[in-house]
């Protein structure tokens, strides 16, 4: 199940502070969608041992103020999550102020994470995500009336590199942040135009530490292993890591990462017959989380490649765990692989979406000025979460 962690040697042990908030290990789940829900994150949760910060999948804030029934659901978060994060997607100032407002009124949650790195085009294309920070004046009226609503909880801020690399925008994003009161900032080191391909730029990281010296700065971006997240604090400088696709079909790197930053401790290497334990209680977590078996096995079919990746299991049989859609199937399925499998070499590394060098969808004229800022407003809001 395990085998030591490498000679790598733990960067100082130094808590990162959000607000009020004391992560200990700096290590923080990045809001995916479709992904980071409640089920995801109790088992990420308890790998750590409760210890990290772990963020909600993408709320947005039109959904969130008008009480969308499965933003509603989204935003639930298990009596033990403490502190509850919320990550907010909004591209008018007025309805993310209101998103804000009804957060602390109603004790939603404890941190707000604001959306300003997501690349998919139903996003860019409303002039969101990625997109937004290249409009300096937008981006620092949105900041502005999430902290000045906020009140006492901590608003951070995740973002990218900038829409490509003719348009970088994130030293300025950072210094607007730091202006605006923002608490932290994590940055993806890639593009939009990028999306999951290629290699993350971890000089960009260092490049942002070094520019907002004032806040701490997480790094994301190519972490794999808990080697890479070592790696990527001694070589940056960055104050904790944000882990997004390293985690998928891993819900035990938290615990990795934990023994890595506390200088003790194995990494997991888990047999076969181990993940699909885990795999078995994933499924049945995210039924209970919906409130219907099916569905919750269904909504875990995109997770079995994850998991599996490495292991020597039947191309047919791989097709018949993806249709799956009973606990009891589920488990039928998996008494049929080669469950005594140990570890395989090579099953660390990239998952999930790939792709690279793509076409940025924006609003019509979006690069024409960076401080025009016409024609935006609440229109552009998306009316679902989870992105």
């Amino acid at each position: 199940m395990t085998a030591p962690l490498s000679t790598l040697a733990a960067p100082p042990a130094a808590p990162l502070a959000i607000g009020p908030h004391t992560v200990r290990p700096p290590v923080v789940l990045a809001p995916m969608a479709g992904i980071t829900n409640a089920p995801f994150r109790t088992l990420c949760r308890e790998f750590s041992g409760g210890k990290g910060l772990f963020v909600s999948e993408m709320i947005t804030t039109r959904a969130l103020v008008e009480r969308n029934e499965k933003t509603m659901q989204l935003i639930h978060f298990d009596a033990t999550e403490t502190p509850r994060s919320i990550q907010l997607y909004g591209v008018d100032p007025v309805t993310v102020g209101k998103a804000v407002r009804m957060i602390v009124d109603e004790d939603l949650a404890d941190h707000i994470d604001l959306n300003f790195g997501c690349p998919v085009p139903k996003v860019t294309r409303r002039g969101g995500g990625s997109a937004l920070p290249y409009k300096r004046p937008l981006l620092r009226a949105i900041l502005r009336e999430a902290v000045s609503n906020a009140e006492d909880l901590p608003v951070t801020m995740k973002m990218r590199k900038g829409i490509d690399d003719d348009h970088l925008t994130c030293l300025d994003a950072g210094r607007i942040a730091v202006e605006e009161g923002v608490t932290a900032i994590a940055l993806h080191g890639r593009t939009a135009a990028q999306h999951y391909g290629g290699t993350a730029d971890w000089d960009a990281i260092a490049r942002l530490k070094e520019h907002v010296p004032e806040i701490p700065v997480l790094g994301n971006g190519d972490i794999w292993s808990a080697d890479d997240a070592l790696r990527m604090v001694r070589e940056t400088g960055c104050d904790g890591v944000v882990v997004g696709r390293g985690c998928l079909g891993r819900p035990w790197l938290f615990g990795d990462l934990v023994a890595a930053f506390e200088g003790h401790g194995e990494t997991a290497r888990p047999t076969l017959r181990e993940v699909a334990v885990i795999m078995r209680r994933h499924a049945e977590l995210l039924g209970e989380w919906i409130g219907d078996e099916a569905r919750g096995v269904i909504d875990f079919r995109k997770h079995v490649a994850w998991y599996l990746k490495g292991f020597s299991v039947g191309s047919q049989l791989r097709k018949r765990l993806a249709v799956t859609s009973s606990l009891a199937e589920l488990d039928e399925l998996m008494a049929g692989l080669d469950l005594d499998q140990p570890w395989p070499d090579g099953a660390d590394g990239p998952r999930g979406r790939t792709s690279g060098n793509n076409r940025v969808v924006l609003p019509d004229g979006w690069l024409k000025d960076p401080y025009d800022c016409a024609g935006i407003g609440a229109d552009a809001e998306l009316d679902t979460s989870g992105g």
